[in-house]
């Protein structure tokens, strides 16, 4: 199965990411986002594939079991905790990432959630406050765009 997600914000931040999966196989997203201030950037899958108010209205992390924030690689995340991108010094982030949370079908299906890029490096939930056990103190989103089926 195969799934797209063009990213667009209010600013310079754009970008595509396909997903890819094969039946009972991790995920894997392959694609590009510029307009990158240069550094890491958090990289998540929110739970609502709504931008009628800019992603704002996308919601909370895709979080189906109520846990607390962490990194692509923790025992206890949010499903649609994927860390980070990393731009480098023209502001362009390379994405080649596998993930074994997320699904393109099923119950963890992210198919019609939204793809959010933040602002800020994620901590991955080891920032030792509230908002990094929430959202890893990735501040404001600066793109999203709702994940959609690809031919």
């Amino acid at each position: 199965m195969k799934a797209v997600c063009v990213l667009r914000g209010p600013g310079e931040v754009v970008g595509t990411v396909n997903f890819e999966q094969a039946a009972e196989e991790p995920v894997t997203m392959k694609g590009s986002i510029a307009g990158l201030n240069p550094g890491k950037h958090g990289f998540h899958v929110h739970a609502f594939g709504d931008n009628t108010n800019g992603c704002i209205s996308a919601g909370p992390h895709f979080d189906p079991y109520k846990t607390n924030h962490g990194g692509p690689n923790d025992k206890e995340r949010h499903v649609g905790d994927l860390g980070n991108v990393v731009a480098n010094d023209v502001g362009v982030a390379m994405i080649e990432l596998k993930d074994k949370a997320i699904s393109l079908s099923g119950d963890m299906s992210i198919i019609g959630r939204t793809l959010v890029v933040h602002e800020k490096e994620d901590d991955l939930g080891k920032g030792g406050n509230a908002e990094s056990s929430r959202t890893g103190n990735a501040g404001p989103r600066l793109a999203c765009g709702v994940i959609g089926i690809a031919q």
